[in-house]
């Protein structure tokens, strides 16, 4: 091994979280900063064309391929699992929506004990990085890193999909992100002219130059050093040789949902169980590790449609296809700008519940899984999802490798208020797509399938159509000092090591009512903030 270098700050993560670290921790000349990431860089054509999520998702190059352990909640399957693997991280691979949650979703964070997280206090961390294209005003932000825009192609399917929802009770509104987004909309994105703006292209690649600033890709971290106990270095792999770099300041775990839990685990920090298990001496005990997972569970309800434009009929046109990228090259417009989701509605499975628990990702296309080919039929999605699940899973290593994927189990529909509102959700999406305003298009029920209609029949139907929208949050939660279960105080700070905090999706303690990619650069604003308020104390 070669001798330590040393930084003040350290960042292990170049995800929507490490990109917004490293360019807050770095403005400081006299702070020097490293950042280490396991991927590559995001020189892809695909990773920047907004449609090249279609590419991006399931494939080595961009995918780190996860995939869960059988799932009993949906019917015994493993499903893929996809997260980012290159600068940006899954920034570099979403579905581009700017989506906040709402603002129950914090003051509950609030209410928990975690002082500073209430919507009040970190509405001013979403605005301070935003740029809005309403401009600047009391919800939105205007001039930093953020781009948000609207979509630049529309459908009329799904304008007529809009108008059935407000049939069935779905109110047209004009901002999700306002703090209550219950209502239909299109989709605000994280686009730029018509381009991914993803976390590196904002806050990572247009601070390389300074030279305070370094960024290390393919270099997985093998564990963290700890001397009494303070975190006081980390070991990574880079060429094939074992570097050591050393934190006079902190160091901080960005590496999301998936990677954090693990790489505190194989420095020994977590249940004593499962140190135990992958031959880790226990140098921290802090049960909670690895625990907590949620997700976003999608129910991918898919109805054949007639007379309507589709992305599945456009792709079956070679000359479509290349009126697509004729479109695109010359206006940056057209369907090669999509996200894979374009309308949103965000709506209450039934009356018992305060806010809107539900969200729908509404798509012109239908395609079993992401990753494989359209159908070759006309249809459209309404893909479904419970915003707040009760059913709790875990994300944990199985060996002391640290090249080894843990073994993740988001224990989907383990809870019988899951699997109620899972019903619920399709009735809602049948009773949409019966509506008067789609009967042009003779919607025809394709996924699940009309032949579903009793509580325990659907339930198994969302197991069978069931997969991730992608949003693993929890697995190193915030709590209150009377929390046991708690992984980070309210200032992210890692109990019982010094110098050691986490800023990623892992510390939320309950996931939000939305999209969480932009939560989470709101959690790195904040971390950010606190870190360097610390380091002046």
């Amino acid at each position: 091994m070669s001798e330590p270098r040393c930084f003040d700050y350290i960042i292990v993560g170049a995800g929507s979280a490490g990109c917004l670290l490293a360019n807050r921790l770095s403005a400081d000349p006299r702070n020097k900063v490293l950042l280490i990431e396991a991927g590559g860089r995001d020189n892809w054509i695909w990773l920047h064309i907004p449609v090249g999520y279609l590419y991006a998702i399931g494939n080595p190059r961009a995918d780190w391929m996860f995939k869960t352990e059988n799932e009993s909640g949906l019917n015994d399957r493993a499903i893929g699992y996809p997260r980012g693997r290159v600068i940006g991280g899954s920034s570099a691979i979403n579905g581009m929506i700017y989506m906040r949650g709402q603002a129950a979703d914090y003051d509950g964070w609030r209410q928990l004990g975690l002082e500073g997280w209430a919507w009040d206090d970190v509405l001013p961390y979403f605005k301070k990085h935003e740029d809005h294209h309403g401009g600047a005003n009391a919800l939105h932000g205007a001039g930093g890193e953020w781009r948000v825009e609207r979509p630049r192609i529309s459908w009329p399917i799904l304008d007529a999909v809009r108008e059935a929802a407000a049939e069935v009770g779905i109110p047209k509104v004009a901002d999700f992100n306002n703090g209550d987004n219950e209502g239909s909309d299109y989709f605000e994105v994280n686009q730029k002219r018509g381009m991914r703006w993803s976390a590196a292209r904002g806050f990572l690649k247009p601070i390389l130059s300074r030279k305070n600033l370094e960024l290390v890709t393919g270099a997985h971290v093998e564990r963290l050093v700890v001397e009494d106990g303070r975190a006081v270095a980390l070991r990574y792999i880079s060429g094939g040789a074992s570097v050591e770099a050393r934190a006079d300041g902190e160091i901080i775990l960005s590496a999301g949902a998936i990677g954090t839990p693990q790489l505190l685990e194989l420095s020994g920090v977590g249940h004593p169980e499962v140190l135990g298990a992958i031959g880790q001496p226990v140098v921290a005990e802090l049960p909670g590790v690895g625990e907590n997972l949620q997700d976003h569970l999608q129910l991918r309800t898919i109805f054949k449609v007639s007379k309507a434009r589709t992305l599945n009929v456009d792709f079956q046109s070679y000359a479509k296809r290349a009126w697509m990228g004729a479109q695109y090259a010359l206006a940056r417009r057209g369907p090669m700008t999509m996200a894979p989701s374009q309308l949103g509605l965000f709506a209450k499975s039934s009356p018992d519940y305060a806010t809107a628990n539900l969200e729908f990702h509404v798509q012109p296309l239908s395609l079993e899984r992401f990753g494989e080919a359209l159908h070759v039929f006309p249809a459209i999605t309404l893909s479904a999802s419970n915003l707040r699940p009760a059913s709790r899973g875990s994300v944990h290593a199985q060996s002391a490798d640290p090249l080894q994927a843990p073994a993740i189990r988001p224990n989907y529909l383990s809870k019988e208020e899951d699997r109620r509102v899972a019903a619920d959700s399709i009735r809602l999406a049948r009773r949409i797509c019966a509506a008067p305003a789609l009967a042009p298009y003779a919607p025809d029920e394709f996924r699940p399938g009309i032949a579903a209609q009793s509580e325990e029949e659907l339930s198994r139907a969302a197991g069978d159509i069931g997969t991730t929208i992608f949003h693993p949050v929890g697995t190193a939660k915030m709590g209150a000092a009377d929390d046991k279960s708690a992984v980070v105080d309210a200032r992210l700070r890692v109990r019982g090591l010094r110098n050691l905090r986490i800023a990623d999706a892992s510390v939320m303690p309950r996931i939000t009512s939305g999209n969480t990619n932009s939560p989470t650069l709101m959690i790195a604003e904040k971390a950010a903030a606190m870190i360097l308020a610390d380091a002046k104390a």
